[in-house]
């Protein structure tokens, strides 16, 4: 099976084409990414009309260089997959219109990808992880703990009620004046820096759940940066290795929650713990993840930081998913800015969930 993933839910413009090879495990044929980091940084971040723009423009040159790297033509394609949400809707509509576009021509199955959900599957792609897995969704927009029972099948464990981890991450280096996008900005700062420097808080660290709060940690640091005024260079490496810090110690508490709330909730202990999303990319949060996967006695496991950040592939593996399972879509599907993975549980504060 050879699906064609299409990605264009942010500031990414992706198309992929992925193999299911005959023992199960997927097969990267091609995975072309476009970004958008250069167009946005002016502004600080994402600008929804720009990045529509973006996309309409690029996605059929990267579509064709996809397939010519496969090796392929269209016709050969077994499925195509695109990201229907969540995402900004503009930029979510390109990617679906364009992948509806091929499977009409072609006359091959569609699937309509929950953005989230290939996230949470690619740790199938790069390795043999069976369900059910604990899982750390985190990202610009999105920061969850969820139980993955299944393609389809997800049990939300915790959510953010305010700031995202990703989205934490891109204010303080905003506010500490350094590159978009700022989370690898904030990361490289911190390497140079002191930890122990500045006193942050971890907040709901020790709470009976999974749930995450930054918002009080963002403001910590603005009051940080304010009482450090003016700020060196080396001020602003010890206060993004402050932060870094904290935000380790709060995923690592809320992980350890997590684990003990998949146990109680489903009976049994995960068969692994994944980290995903364009904030698993961060090295210290992937270490502090493996101490406590070392800890547990559990694999962690994690994709390569090229998969953690949004792209194609990851997209035509879950439609490689989905469609081993006779899962598809019809052609009406629609675009989706929110799409909840679990939507049985309760909407976080914020409605990131």
């Amino acid at each position: 099976m050879r699906v064609l993933g299409i990605e264009t839910t942010c500031d990414e413009t992706a198309a992929a084409v992925v193999r299911l090879r005959p023992d199960g495990s997927g097969e990267i044929l091609s995975d072309e990414i476009m970004s958008q980091i250069a167009a946005h940084a002016a502004y600080g971040g994402v600008v929804p009309e720009i990045a529509a723009r973006a996309h309409v423009e690029i996605i059929d040159t990267l579509i064709a260089r996809a397939l010519a790297k496969a090796g392929l033509s269209a016709k050969d394609l077994d499925g195509v997959a695109a990201a229907a949400g969540p995402g900004l809707i503009g930029g979510v509509m390109v990617g679906l219109m364009a992948g509806k576009g091929v499977a009409l021509a072609t006359g091959k199955p569609f699937v309509a990808v929950n953005h989230l959900e290939a996230h949470a599957l690619t740790a199938r792609l790069i390795a043999s992880v069976g369900f059910p897995y604990l899982i750390l969704l985190a990202s610009g927009g999105h920061t969850q703990i969820l139980a993955v029972k299944g393609v389809g099948d997800y049990i939300r464990l915790g959510a953010t009620m305010d700031d995202a981890v990703g989205e934490a991450f891109d204010k303080t280096a905003k506010l500490l004046g350094l590159a978009f996008p700022g989370g690898p900005a904030v990361e490289a700062a911190a390497r140079r820096g002191d930890p122990d420097r500045f006193h942050l808080p971890r907040p709901l660290v020790g709470r009976p759940n999974a749930d995450f709060s930054l918002s009080g940690l963002k403001t910590a640091i603005r009051q940080a940066a304010e009482a450090a005024a003016p700020l060196r260079p080396r001020d602003v490496d010890d206060l993004c290795a402050s932060f870094q810090a904290a935000i380790v110690d709060v995923v690592e508490d809320r992980m350890r929650m997590g684990l003990k709330l998949f146990r109680e909730r489903l009976g049994i202990a995960p068969r692994a713990v994944v980290a995903a999303g364009g904030v698993a990319a961060n090295e210290a949060l992937r270490q502090a993840l493996e101490r406590l996967c070392g800890e547990a006695g559990l694999p962690m496991v994690a994709p390569p930081p090229k998969l953690c950040t949004d792209n194609g592939a990851m997209i035509a593996w879950a439609g490689i998913e989905r469609l081993r399972l006779g899962l598809k879509d019809e052609l009406n599907a629609p675009a989706r800015p929110r799409w909840p993975l679990d939507p049985k549980a309760e909407r976080a504060l914020n409605n990131k969930a």
